[in-house]
């Protein structure tokens, strides 16, 4: 018997709806209406480089335009609404969710004890309960207040001192909580100190079981249609076994279908779906051209966003400069429900001004004037959120794509 089928105009559409940009970006983006955002999100990826603005402001302004990084602040000193851990990334996730973390901080805990030890993160295990300590008496701090005279690197990832690794350890496992940041830069405090406990204390925890049928359900509500493989990587906590297993219970149970799902290149894949999914309700999004980051959670599967969108897209920051296709940092461009273009720009905060360096605009993709003063509106909301007050277009910013394909 042959599957429904979703055509690939619905399905970007559908796709774009979970993901809060099938409607018109509009609403305060402060508070309440924020908090909701992030929920319907899911989580937003945290990321520190800002070469406009960082990600999670940007994927947040895609769909509030009023929305600035002082919302976000003031939403997370309330205390009771967000909390940051990891998902394929770190992440800030509606607190709300935390309980559904237990299993997540647990693999945590031993699996990056495991990892870290052969990374030769030499004596972290031994600063644990000394930097538990130290919070204990002193409160909330960060990896510049502990493991004074301890041997320090350049600051990266791969050269933290034993100190600021058994925090990340503590913090990742669940003894420690982030509080905040201060210019970017984690603070850490005592679960039991930082949370209500009511997420913390009294009830057991979710079992593994709960915990997998959660995330698939909640992962599948936000993508509306997916493979079991995109289920265990949306919260990135079920293994690959765990949500295939899941669909074909609840395949049984008659709570989700398999329907058939048209790629941008027609290819035809087999996906699990809601049983009452009605791909037909999708709203055709707005016409309004927006910038996207890099780390938006519409984009974030690289191979889910090649074949639905036929957006071949990689971040290019590790890239050395010579063998880079498009540039350090390049965002993506959205309109309708196609991504158009990508744009290499810079805020130059010094010089008052946003630099746009260079457009290239995807194959098959128009840009006539209209599009142009698209982008151009775009850009002058953007400016907003950068900080600066003027734009600056590079000699020869716009650039042809069919030479730029990426083997």
């Amino acid at each position: 018997m042959s599957l429904p089928q979703i055509d690939n105009t619905t399905a970007r559409r559908v796709f774009l709806n979970r993901h809060a940009l099938g409607e018109a970006p509009q609403g305060s983006g402060a508070g309440d209406d924020l908090l909701d955002l992030i929920t319907r999100l899911g989580f937003v990826q945290l990321d520190s480089i800002n070469t406009v603005a960082r990600a999670h402001d940007l994927i947040l302004f895609a769909r509030r335009p009023r929305y600035r990084p002082a919302h976000l602040q003031k939403l997370y000193a309330r205390g009771d609404t967000l909390f940051e851990h990891w998902t394929h990334d770190a992440a800030v996730i509606p607190q709300a969710f935390y309980p559904w973390w237990h299993l997540r901080r647990a693999r945590d805990a031993e699996r990056l004890r495991r990892q870290w030890r052969s990374w030769r993160r030499d004596g972290f295990e031994d600063q644990m309960q000394t930097v538990l300590e130290h919070i204990r008496t002193h409160g909330a701090c960060g990896s510049s207040d502990v493991g004074k005279g301890e041997a320090r690197g350049s600051g990266g990832w791969w050269d933290w001192h034993p100190s600021k690794t058994a925090l990340e350890y503590l913090w990742r496992s669940g003894a420690l909580h982030v509080v905040g940041r201060v210019g970017f830069q984690k603070r850490y405090d005592l679960t039991e100190r930082a949370l209500p406990a009511t997420l913390w204390a009294g009830n057991a925890p979710p079992d593994t079981a709960r915990t997998i049928d959660w995330c698939c359900r909640e992962a599948l509500a936000r993508l509306g249609f997916a493979t079991s493989g995109e289920l265990a990587a949306f919260w990135d906590h079920a293994r690959a076994a765990e949500a295939k297993a899941w669909c074909a219970d609840a395949l049984k149970r008659g709570e989700i279908a398999e329907v058939e799902v048209i790629g941008a290149d027609g290819s035809a894949r087999r996906m699990f779906a809601s049983a009452d999914l009605d791909a037909q309700d999708a709203p055709a999004p707005p016409r309004r051209l927006r910038i996207l980051s890099p780390f938006d959670p519409a984009l974030r599967d690289r191979k889910r966003a090649k074949w639905l969108f036929g957006f071949d897209y990689r971040i290019e920051v590790f890239v050395p400069q010579a063998k880079r296709v498009y540039g350090y940092y390049v965002f993506p461009l959205l309109q309708g429900e196609r991504l158009v273009g990508r744009i290499d720009m810079k805020a130059q905060r010094d010089a008052d001004t946003l630099t746009v360096r260079a457009l290239w605009e995807e194959p098959g993709v128009r840009w006539g004037k209209g599009r142009v003063q698209d982008l151009e509106a775009e850009l002058e909301r953007i400016k907003r959120l950068a900080g600066v007050s003027q734009i600056r277009f590079e000699g020869g910013w716009r650039r042809g794509l069919a030479q730029h394909q990426f083997g």
